[in-house]
């Protein structure tokens, strides 16, 4: 056991109280009230993390829960000629079906986990730490040299909000944050402005997706509502992946192909 886990040594020693369990469930169900009193009076920069985190866990519950109505929707099956007479009383009925839709949802997250893609750039050339990142001297002798300023084109939100310049480690400049990209479409050969949703994956590592940097390579997820795509289901597709094809940071724009 490690060391400090007293609380567990205890635990297993003497055992719980014989009310632990109440007393846990209780608590958890005052902490709604808690967590509602603290984001009504923080104030500043508190308050806007406070408030976009609770913003991403509501997002993220609608979700579930539509997903899971979205299982037991009822849609009209395909208009095929059914082999057999179809007898009267069915004639005038509209057949529906139940659609898949939770299942096949899960199925398409299970092939992007497992990186089923073919893209236009397979290899990439792997970019050092040094190139990615320029080190900030900060401090009144300027000694400290825990900050790192991103050098290339980086991609965030548009709720994103910086944390104090004191205790901010990665600094994206504003000059380089770029919200749309130049996707190019490989059947259509047309190419689209479109809004950069998010970045997938970026091939130096999982630091550097989690920051956003954009580099020759990377898969970004664009807004391709207005192209009008849509699934066998008949939904309207709202986002997709593109890999990025140049070299943003030099060319001063994103030019990316579109994976279908």
């Amino acid at each position: 056991m490690a060391q400090g886990d007293y609380i567990q040594l205890h635990e297993k020693r003497y055992g719980k109280r014989l009310d632990h369990d109440e007393r846990q469930r209780k608590r958890k169900a005052r902490e709604v009230k808690k967590r509602s009193r603290v984001a009504q009076q923080a104030l500043g920069l508190k308050g806007k993390r406070i408030a976009k985190q609770n913003y991403r866990e509501k997002v993220q519950m609608k979700k579930t829960i539509a997903m899971h109505e979205e299982s037991s929707t009822r849609r009209k099956i395909d208009d095929n000629v059914h082999d057999g007479a179809m007898p009267a009383y069915l004639l005038d009925r509209d057949p529906t079906t139940r659609a898949k839709v939770l299942s096949n949802t899960i199925k398409q997250k299970r092939k992007e986990k497992a990186g089923k893609w073919d893209v236009p750039l397979p290899k990439v050339r792997p970019v050092a730490e040094e190139e990615m990142f320029k080190v900030i001297r900060t401090g009144k002798r300027k000694t400290k040299q825990w900050k790192r300023m991103v050098t290339k084109v980086s991609f965030v939100g548009p709720s994103f909000t910086r944390k104090p310049p004191k205790y901010e480690r990665f600094i994206r400049p504003t000059g380089l944050r770029f919200s749309k990209a130049h996707v190019t479409h490989p059947e259509l050969k047309c190419t689209f402005n479109l809004d950069i949703i998010g970045v997938k994956k970026n091939p130096n590592g999982q630091m550097y997706t989690s920051l956003g940097v954009v580099i020759k390579g990377t898969i970004i997820e664009v807004n391709v509502s207005e192209l009008g795509l849509v699934t066998p289901a008949g939904k309207v597709v709202w986002g997709k992946y593109a890999q990025v094809t140049n070299n943003p940071e030099n060319d001063g724009c994103i030019n990316a192909v579109l994976l279908v």
